[in-house]
């Protein structure tokens, strides 16, 4: 038997996105001013889509003057991405294109600034939440904004991706995919990390880069190793008041990194962590399970996601139980 595909899963999300693939590629040719946004409190995604193509405007077309903007990583910028440009005011009184990526509504935009732009594109592969660019390609079949960029990039006519576009194209599909083992990984996934091996990045490089710890880092994982609750249904969490933070030397930002020491313990169907945030005065709330979606709980608390990776917010800790009481809901007849 012959199993081998006549197209392959590139060449398939390429036909099926080719008309807007054209259309934002008309664009980025057609201005020489563009800023590349995305969402505030970036990951892994947000920040390897956004430098790559960064990256790739500017190997493919060294004339057009290409900003990046947003907050800036804790630790990720600049030890793993460079830093965002500081970018005055008076730049955004011209005309410029905004591509907005990684984001599914307003609020969640880093810099307001987009509102200025002349066009806009919107690129995403989280459920749809607001309809905000001029252009919008949004794909929820991606583990990854990453994976579809490099889908975009590569139908260009004549594309050069260099090493580093390839880079951090490669470090956006890497965490979004949990290293490829999220249900969400498909085949595509591993196609785009083949293509962007080809360009001859150094996975061994760029794993250290993303995955090196620290022996602070070891205490906080050691807190939540000895500060965790699982509920009846095999819910389990952490809390990290502003005291505790304090304590292991983390920011709000972190409260989330040792979230995924539960996902492969038997009898632990979704594991969150609950991160106090003393800017925003409310509970951050990052969400993991290993099969049902728990996306549709996570907007009953103000926030959404992917199926088996999603984000909350609650404004007391009187509404945890409520929140995790849901959770053991889908649980319930397992």
């Amino acid at each position: 038997m012959n199993f081998m595909k006549e197209y392959s899963a590139i060449e398939a999300k390429q036909y099926e996105h080719k008309p807007l693939y054209k259309a934002i590629t008309a664009k980025i040719k057609e201005y020489n001013r563009i800023c590349i946004f995305r969402h505030n409190m970036p990951d892994y995604d947000a920040l390897g889509s956004q430098v790559g193509l960064a990256y790739w405007i500017k190997d493919n077309f060294n004339w057009k003057e290409v900003m990046i903007v947003g907050d800036n990583h804790v630790t990720f910028t600049p030890r793993v991405f460079p830093a965002m440009d500081e970018v005055s005011d008076e730049w955004f009184n011209e005309p410029f294109l905004a591509i907005i990526l990684d984001t599914a509504d307003e609020s969640r935009i880093a810099d307001s600034r987009w509102r200025k732009a002349e066009f806009k594109i919107k690129i995403d592969h989280h459920p749809n939440v607001d309809s905000y660019g001029d252009i919008e390609l949004v794909d929820t079949e991606m583990a990854s904004l990453s994976e579809l960029m490099v889908d975009l990039v590569c139908g260009a006519p004549n594309t050069y991706i260099s090493k580093e576009a390839a880079s951090n194209f490669f470090m956006g599909t890497v965490g979004d995919s949990g290293r490829f083992r999220y249900p969400s990984t498909t085949l595509h996934t591993f196609e785009t990390a083949e293509m962007l091996i080809g360009c001859d990045i150094d996975i061994n490089e760029l794993y250290l880069k993303m995955y090196q710890k620290n022996i602070e880092d070891l205490k906080a994982t050691a807190y939540v190793l000895n500060n965790f609750f699982v509920s009846e249904h095999g819910v389990a969490y952490y809390i990290l008041p502003l005291d505790v933070q304090k304590d292991l030397n983390i920011t709000t930002e972190r409260g989330k990194e040792n979230v995924n020491l539960f996902e492969n313990i038997e009898g632990i169907n979704a594991w969150c962590s609950i991160t106090e945030d003393a800017k925003d005065h409310c509970w951050r709330i990052s969400i993991r399970s290993k099969e049902k979606p728990i996306n549709g709980v996570a907007t009953l608390f103000e926030g959404g996601g992917h199926p088996n990776a999603a984000g909350a917010k609650i404004w007391s800790l009187d509404d945890l139980p409520r929140l995790i009481d849901e959770l053991d809901k889908l649980f319930m007849w397992d």
